[in-house]
């Protein structure tokens, strides 16, 4: 029976989580629509640009999952001290790596985007913008690690201000790069590259203040890692980068099939996965606290510990799913023409969203025991299923249900939801069950 401190310590590390969360996605859309003002060229632009460079950028999102499983594990083995070091070690690596592939993305990136976008001016705007987004590499790495410094140590809540600051920092640097306001330059849409890569600098900043004020007790940038530490961390780093990079090709495929089907159904599903993003959002912080928890039960050598830590996380995590998710079943229409404001377009889309609304508080189960996983050192098993199920069941699904056999969108976001996500709340149930990430050593 879950109790009500068990309820307060998961949320304690989780809301916050979900607080950088929403503000990332309510100031983001505050940019597009700084952005829409340039133009629908410019808006593409931006919008498939970001979308791509996080093919680039997710890969040192990995080292936020591998630096809490370092540290949630070294709380739990009474070891403080010893965080440090493995967050320095993630450092190490992201400084060696970031400016290196940066580098040649950089001059790369004009001979690429012609393969991945035909429209001239789409293709200007683009480089420009994308140029900025591949150079602050090694500042979101930065930053991605440090996240999974504080989450790791329980104290998500310490970072909130500064993540929220950054990003209204970014809203503010568009408005006078985009605009050229205050004597700055007028860049149109390469500025809001130019000011995201400067928020990014001022997030760095930002973190290592935190990390001088209240890392001591942690040897904050003071323990330098030894190589055996560094090669550690990289077997983590790499397979949960690599998470990121298959999720962003997967998806970006799947938008191209369902392109193939119609234009109407690609504008629906661009809505659906921004209902994703929201309704997702308990599944997504509630499972990184839960990774901080089970992580420390396991240097605390309790198995049944992290065991039910795990399932008090889900209860949680399903009531808030469940809440969430209500008014995408019960009002899809009105919640539709928020952002459809064609009737026939909009009509396509209910069904969807009804069984997204329906289905998340199962679905999202899958999200969280593979964030747990992933906190308790089993990154590889959770890449390994994304790998398979994603360009074994849900690409080639998604083009057998669309195109091939006419099913349209209802057809594809059947497969979605029932096949794919559902698969893997049963994949990742039986993993947890199993027990083998118990006994994984880091």
């Amino acid at each position: 029976m879950i109790t009500l401190a068990r309820v307060r310590r998961i949320s304690f590390i989780g809301l916050p989580i979900m607080g950088g969360m929403v503000s990332g996605v309510v100031l983001g859309l505050v940019d597009s629509a700084m952005v829409s003002t340039l133009g629908n060229a410019a808006l593409g632009a931006v919008g498939f640009s970001t979308f791509a460079s996080f093919i680039y950028l997710g890969l040192f999102y990995g080292f936020s999952i591998a630096v809490q499983a370092f540290v949630s594990r070294r709380m739990g083995e009474s070891l403080p001290e010893a965080c440090g070091a493995s967050l320095s070690a993630a450092l190490i690596s992201i400084g060696i790596s970031a400016p290196i592939l940066s580098g040649i993305l950089y001059f790369l990136i004009p001979h690429i985007f012609p393969l991945i976008n035909s429209d001239p001016e789409v293709i200007s705007i683009g480089v420009d913008y994308i140029r900025w987004l591949i150079l602050q590499a090694v500042f979101v790495g930065f930053i991605a690690a440090n996240t999974g410094f504080w989450n790791g140590v329980g104290l998500s809540r310490i970072y909130l201000p500064s993540l929220i600051t950054m990003h209204i920092t970014n809203v503010f640097l568009n408005y006078v790069f985009i605009f050229g306001k205050f004597g700055a330059p007028e860049m149109g849409a390469e500025g809001a590259g130019f000011a995201t890569a400067l928020s990014s600098v001022v997030g760095t900043v930002l973190f290592l203040r935190l990390g001088f004020l209240h890392g001591g007790p942690y040897n904050f940038l003071q323990a330098l890692p030894d190589f055996a530490e560094v090669k550690k961390m990289l077997r983590l780093a790499i397979p949960a980068g690599l998470q990121q990079l298959l999720d962003t090709l997967a998806l970006t495929t799947t938008y191209s099939i369902v392109g193939m089907v119609g234009t109407m159904e690609l504008a629906c599903y661009s809505v659906l996965i921004n209902f994703i993003n929201l309704v997702g959002l308990p599944a997504w912080g509630l499972g990184a606290a839960g990774a901080t928890l089970v992580g420390r039960s396991l240097g605390e050598k309790n198995v049944s510990e992290a065991a039910e830590w795990a399932w008090d996380v889900i209860k949680i995590g399903v009531v808030g799913m469940f809440i969430l998710g209500t008014p995408f079943w019960m009002f899809p229409e009105q919640l539709l023409s928020l952002w459809i404001h064609d009737a026939t377009t909009r009509e396509l889309a209910i069904w969807p969203t009804r069984i997204l609304g329906i289905m998340i508080c199962f679905n999202g189960v899958g999200y969280m025991l593979a964030t747990m996983l992933n906190g308790a050192g089993d990154v590889k098993k959770v890449t390994w299923v994304n790998l398979i199920t994603q360009w074994c069941l849900l690409v080639p699904g998604a083009y057998l249900m669309g195109p091939v056999f006419g099913f349209g969108l209802i057809g594809i976001w059947m497969l979605h939801q029932f096949a794919y996500r559902a698969g893997h709340v049963l994949i990742f149930s039986f993993f947890w069950r199993r027990g083998d990430w118990s006994r994984i050593i880091i």
